[in-house]
């Protein structure tokens, strides 16, 4: 793995559960060590949070929201104090406007002549007056770097130099270091449909069973997760599909059992953390679009991507993947080499170290 040879600062405005462990992996890579600043998120952003990091140093500054919605901004009490504490020789920034401490710092390291990254998901289409002050806004960074490869596009398409954009594909998990299950080359039985996550409304739970209910096969469904939706979704279940399985929260080692006796990982809705490890196990994935982070990851040789909120195409394209069982091994082994060889947090770390150097290292 390459190396920094400095000090690196990283800021994000929370910091995920499921971040933890790249985290980790970054400061291993930092022979001066790494420091992460975040802040907490709002009570209502059901975002699980952890200050459990075992090789970055940690400060937890004060969030302090201001509005909401598409109006929604952020500063960050206590941004500089750790900059002039942790005096770094490079900083990760989230390429955030919305975040209005962030030019400050920016601000402070290139006072110090020291270089400014910008992580982000990239530049959808907005206003031409909001791209004006985006435009302004990631100006100010030395470099950037994407989720994806639509996100660089994005960030391209504005002007910013392609010398100084990079792709770190965006992973939660380490590339597996357990042999790929095995499985018949036909069902045994029922064809299997896992969908892990949290149980709420953007997950589109209620269409993943509307479309179990038009099959001809009749899939298990196994539902692991729990959330604001549950009840909800059971009784909806009752009615639609009584034999789907609600079996609640799992985490680690006690998913492995699902994932392996699985055919299908389908995610009809938004987020989606759960198919990186869906994908370790080796099965095929069904996947609604969304910000692009996906589009890297589910190919045509793997899985299919579906437009978000269209069950049409949910039940057209679950009858398609269940349809042959030998295709379905196939695309099993190709989701397996792709989070073996290319997306996972190894090289994202390989990523962000690349492009701190291609600033620091003469």
């Amino acid at each position: 793995m390459n190396r920094f040879p400095g000090r690196l600062a990283v800021q994000q405005r929370v910091l995920p559960r499921y971040r933890a462990p790249f985290f980790d992996l970054l400061a291993s890579a930092c022979d001066g060590g790494m420091s992460l600043f975040t802040g907490l998120p709002r009570p209502t952003e059901g975002i699980i949070t952890t200050d459990k990091l075992q090789v970055a140093s940690y400060r937890v500054g004060k969030n302090i929201h201001l509005l909401g919605g598409s109006f929604y901004l952020c500063y960050q009490q206590g941004l500089i104090d750790w900059l002039e504490e942790t005096n770094p020789d490079a900083l990760i920034m989230e390429a955030n406007p919305r975040y209005i401490s962030s030019p400050s710092a920016m601000d402070w390291m290139h006072k110090r002549d020291r270089p400014v990254i910008g992580w982000g998901l990239g530049a959808p289409s907005v206003s031409r007056f909001r791209e004006r002050g985006r435009i302004n806004f990631l100006r100010q960074f030395d470099a950037l770097i994407a989720y994806s490869q639509r996100g660089a596009d994005e960030y391209a398409a504005l002007g910013f130099p392609l010398d100084y954009l990079f792709v770190a594909h965006n992973s939660v998990s380490p590339a597996p270091t357990w042999s790929m299950p095995v499985r018949p080359g036909a069902y045994t039985g029922r064809p299997c449909v896992l969908f892990v996550g949290r149980l709420q409304a953007r997950k589109n739970v209620d269409l993943l069973l509307g479309a179990c209910a038009e099959m001809e096969s009749q899939p298990r469904l196994v539902i692991i997760g729990d959330g604001p939706e549950r009840e909800a979704l059971e009784a909806l279940a009752g009615e639609l599909y009584p034999s789907a399985e609600f079996l609640g929260a799992k985490h680690g080692a006690e998913l492995t059992p699902y994932f392996t006796e699985a055919d299908l990982f389908v995610l009809p809705g938004t987020g989606g953390l759960a198919v990186h490890e869906a994908m370790s196990y080796g099965l095929p994935v069904i996947v609604a679009q969304g910000d692009g982070t996906q589009d890297d990851l589910v190919r045509e040789g793997n899985g299919w991507l579906i437009p978000p909120d269209d069950f049409d195409a949910l039940v057209s394209t679950m009858k398609d993947a269940l349809s042959d069982a030998a295709r379905l091994r196939r695309m099993g082994e190709e989701s397996y080499r792709i989070v073996k060889e290319e997306i996972n947090i190894e090289k994202m770390v390989e990523t962000f170290v690349t492009a701190v150097n291609s600033l620091t290292v003469k």
